[in-house]
Order: C-alpha cells, then structure tokens, then sequence
C-alpha cells in the first residue's frame, strides 16, 4: 500500500502595519507579495485606511479585517491615518491607536479558536507592542517588521539612565546611527528625536517603549532593507539587536508605474503631459510626501530656490494636515506667473511612479523618506535631499556617503534652510557636469540593486523560508492517502 503524498501548506499570515501610508502601503506590497506565493494573508486596519488603500492584487488571498479606531477627545472625526492628523494632535492618535490592542486581541482569539483559521504567523509592525503580545498569549510567532534602513532599527537604546537627560540620550542614539554612515549629526536633529523617548504625554508611553516592547515580545525580526544597500551594517545589526533578523529586501513597486489609482489615471495625468514636452534629464521633480509639515515660509524659500536655479521643475506640493491656507497664499506672490515657462506646481494626488519613470526627469528633490528613496533610486535618479524629521535626516547621511546626491544646506542649529541653500544643491546635482557625472554614477550603481527584480523575489522567499522553519512540520504538511494498485 502507498504511503500517500505530502503536500506543503500554505501559511496563513495576520499583518498589521502602522497606521500611515507610508507603513500601509508598503506592508500591502509584501501582502501581495505573500499572496502571489499561495499563502493566505489577512490584512488588519482601521475601515477608512482600507478603503483608501489600492485593491490587492491577489484579492483570492488577500482578506481586509477593519477594526475601527475607538473615539478619542479631541482627535478629528475620521482621523484614521497620521495624514489625517495635525502636530498638535497626534498624541492623541497614539491613544486611539492603543485601543485597538482589545480589539485586535479578541479577532486572534477567534482566529486561533478555529483550527483551520489560526494563523501560523503575525507580522507586526515595530510600534505595535500590543500585537506581539496578543501573539505571546497565544503561541502564535510573530515578526516584527522594521519599514527603517537596518542602520536605524539597530541605533536606539531601551531608554535613557535615570540620570542623563532625555537629550543627551537621544543624542546618543542618532549618534549610533550616523556611525553607520560617519557623519556627523546636526544638533536640530538631535533635538528633534528627543521626544521618542518622552512619556509624559497623552498616550502615556514614548515612541521609543513601543518599540523596545515590540522587540522583546517578538521571535523574530525582518527588515526592510538587504544586505547590498547597507553591506556596512547588515553583519552588526543581529549582534546589537539581541534577535534573529531577516532581511526583507527593499519592496519596491512595480517600474511599469504599479498600481493605478483609477482605470487611465495615470497615462493621461496633467504632469505626464507637461513632461512629455520637456527635454530629456532636463526637470527636477519635488515630492517631499503627504506628511512633511513644511511652514509657509519654508515652502516660499524652497519655491524661491527653484526660481533661482533656473532648471525646469515639477512640484508636487500638498499642504500638510491641518493647514488653513487657500492654494492662492501658499506659494510667494507672483511665483507662478513667473515660473510659468520654467515649471509646474500641482497640488493633489500625483502618478509619482509614472513621473520618475518619465524620460525628463534629471533628478529628485525629495524628503528621503524611506518609500521615495527607493522609488527615486528605482529610476537611477539622483537626488537633492531636504530632510524634514524622524528618519529622515541618518537616511539622507547614508544616502550622502554613498554619493548618489546632495543635501540642501541647513543651519546647525534650527535646521532652518534658504533660497540660495536650495538654489545651489539643484544647480550642482543638475548642472555641474562633474559633479553630475558623479552623482548619476552613484545612483545607476543603486539602481541596479533596487531594480533587480530577482534579487527582492530571492529575499522574500528566504523570508518564507525562515517562517516555516520556526515551525512544528506537522504545521508544515498534509497527507493526501494515495489510491493502492
């Protein structure tokens, strides 16, 4: 009598990414990603950010579960998103955001009360703390996913010692991170990361607790990054972390302009047709994302700069949440008419993939948030870097030293930038021949790892693989009885 045939079971994976698009998004990638492979992926969120967010690919494997935000005082109506949330406010989304924890807590119950749903897996984002302990309850492994370069998940200390200021810990901590790369720190900088470790707030835990909570309650680790993009520090990171780390490889999306927002959005979009009239490398196009809170005056010396430098320019500007002011105030007066044959500022959504890809781009001014590094690299594009807050300025620093571009020039102390600072980082990266011939070269070399398709598809399934080998085999398989001859 024949034995009978094993067959591989698919693994059935909870991911529960950070409530903001630039977490959201590329978490749905590495969904589909899964789904692609055969595995069952259930995709947890808050119903608004769901709906806003692209349609799964593989939607047969891929099943949304909304679990809607508790109310808190004070925070908008609607506020799912930190895009949704004005500076003032955000503490408070911090607090809605912990009183997910029941009922994310009670949606795992039921999952694993039922044989054929328990999952095999969670992949938690690295500020969900409760989520990693909801999997501790139920001896579901989790993976704690860091959406950071590796050189920043391996940076932060727990907290500072009781007797050094929270200052001079998180200067320690940006210190570490800018050792990866050599550079020195700006003192605005470590300023500005001081209050990750601050508690006394209305959530009532630091951003930094989140994260080292996370860490401990988690089997396993995986990182948005891959070893070819930080060679330096790859070979540390495990050591400094104390866990087992996975690289993720680099999730970036699709070059043929990825998802579309709506059937023949993208083709027939205003700034494609713009483009098509420019010369070839001839436009820096702009994008500091949805989030970066530019100040008005920050927004009129950075529009002032690409005045001055004279090059063509796409401008995709959206206000920040929250801003009061009508589209007529935000730029300088009279920048428009002025600029009108030099470049072009459109406020809204934008086909940003579809715009890097595009023949006229030159370069890209850009924040150096983590997801349009990789779009921009994708493209070979070199960079202008105005970093604004959080990750933003080490990756910019890794970005620096590996000559793929140049940061605009800040004040050490308030991190405050100028019209002649903007001016002559765009007129270098654009016009300098050597120095463009430098920072083009610099860029192909990262676009060849970002663009390698079969490199981020070998990192996903060494992923998979590390999944399935924190696993009982019996997990692993099923017998189908064969028929005897």
């Amino acid at each position: 009598m024949d034995a009978g045939l094993s067959t591989t079971v698919p693994l059935r994976i909870v991911i529960c990414p950070w409530l903001a698009f630039g977490h959201l998004l590329p978490y749905l990638e590495l969904a589909e990603r899964l789904a692609s492979r055969g595995h069952r992926v259930t995709f947890v969120s808050t119903p608004r950010n769901l709906a806003r967010l692209p349609p799964p690919a593989s939607p047969c494997n891929v099943d949304l579960v909304a679990l809607p935000l508790p109310r808190v005082d004070g925070l908008p109506e609607g506020a799912e998103s930190t895009n949704d949330v004005p500076d003032e406010k955000r503490e408070l989304h911090w607090k809605a955001f912990d009183g997910l924890a029941a009922p994310f807590a009670d949606f795992l119950a039921a999952a694993c009360a039922d044989a054929g749903r328990r999952p095999h897996w969670i992949i938690a984002d690295c500020f969900h703390h409760w989520a990693a302990a909801a999997a501790l309850e139920h001896k579901v492994p989790c993976a704690v996913l860091l959406p950071t370069a590796a050189m920043l998940a391996a940076a932060p200390r727990q907290q500072p010692l009781e007797s050094e200021p929270v200052e001079a810990a998180a200067a320690s901590v940006l210190g570490q991170a800018a050792a990866a790369v050599r550079l020195a720190v700006p003192r605005y900088e470590r300023d500005d990361v001081a209050p990750a470790y601050a508690d006394d707030c209305a959530s009532g835990m630091s951003i930094a607790q989140r994260w080292f909570l996370a860490k401990e309650r988690c089997t396993v680790l995986a990182i948005r990054s891959c070893v070819e993009w930080e060679p330096e520090t790859f070979p540390l990171v495990e050591t400094l972390l104390g866990k087992p780390v996975v690289p993720l490889g680099l999730l970036p999306p699709s070059v043929d302009g990825g998802r579309r927002r709506a059937a023949g959005s993208s083709e027939d979009h205003a700034t494609l047709r713009w483009l098509e009239e420019q010369p070839p490398d001839s436009v820096v196009y702009i994008a500091l994302g949805s989030e970066v809170p530019l100040s008005v005056e920050q927004v009129h010396e950075l529009a002032l700069g690409l005045e001055l430098a004279g090059t063509r320019f796409l401008w995709a500007l959206r206000k920040p949440a929250g801003a009061v002011l009508d589209n007529d105030h935000t730029l300088p007066p009279g920048f428009q008419d002025r600029t009108r044959g030099q470049g072009l500022v459109t406020m809204g959504w934008v086909p940003q993939i579809s715009i890097l890809a595009h023949a006229a781009v030159g370069a890209f001014l850009t924040h150096c948030g983590r997801n349009s590094l990789i779009e921009g690299l994708l493209f070979g594009h070199p960079l202008v870097m105005l970093p604004i807050f959080g990750d933003q300025g080490p990756n910019a620093r890794q970005m620096d030293a590996k000559k793929v571009g140049l940061q605009v020039a800040r004040d050490d102390d308030d991190g405050s930038f100028d019209r002649h600072g903007v001016a002559a980082a765009v007129r270098t990266v654009m016009l300098d021949g050597e120095a463009r011939r430098g920072f083009v070269a610099s860029a192909l070399k990262m676009q060849a790892i970002v663009a390698d398709k079969e490199r981020h598809e070998r990192y996903i399934d060494e992923f998979v693989q590390q999944l399935r080998s924190y696993l009982p085999t019996d997990d692993l398989t099923t017998t189908t009885p064969s028929s005897s001859s």
